[in-house]
């Protein structure tokens, strides 16, 4: 399995503007070179064990809360992130994201049964 390396930049670079902290802030408490920690937002270089270790505790972020598009068990983190999501949003365009969740939940479902009776008639 390959990581998301984007992913895991994405949300560290959210998590470190969430905390008020600028690249040079977070990077000297990490231990790491700004340029460094720049290419680690982009994705555009793989972060170490240790520096993930270092990041999620200057920003105050479990590891899952970072790796969660990368592993397939994080409910807990996308319920977290839908509800910061809704926190934003009128009464308006709560009823129309819950009508959307609605649809979209039972298309899904729906495929699921197609995809089970296609399975059924490969096996």
């Amino acid at each position: 399995m390959e990581l998301d390396y984007k992913a895991i930049g994405k949300r560290i670079k959210i998590a470190r503007i969430k905390a008020d902290l600028t690249q040079e802030q977070l990077a000297e408490r990490v231990g790491i070179s700004p340029t460094h920690l720049s290419n680690i937002e982009t994705g555009t270089t793989r972060v170490s064990l240790t520096t993930m270790v270092g990041l999620a505790n200057a920003l105050k972020v479990t590891a899952d809360d970072v790796l969660c598009d990368n592993v397939v068990h994080a409910k807990v983190q996308f319920e977290r992130d839908i509800s910061q999501l809704l926190e934003s949003c009128d009464a308006y365009e709560i009823r129309i994201v819950k009508e959307m969740a609605e649809t979209l939940i039972s298309s899904l479902r729906k495929g699921n049964s197609l995809r089970d009776q296609t399975q059924l008639i490969k096996s």
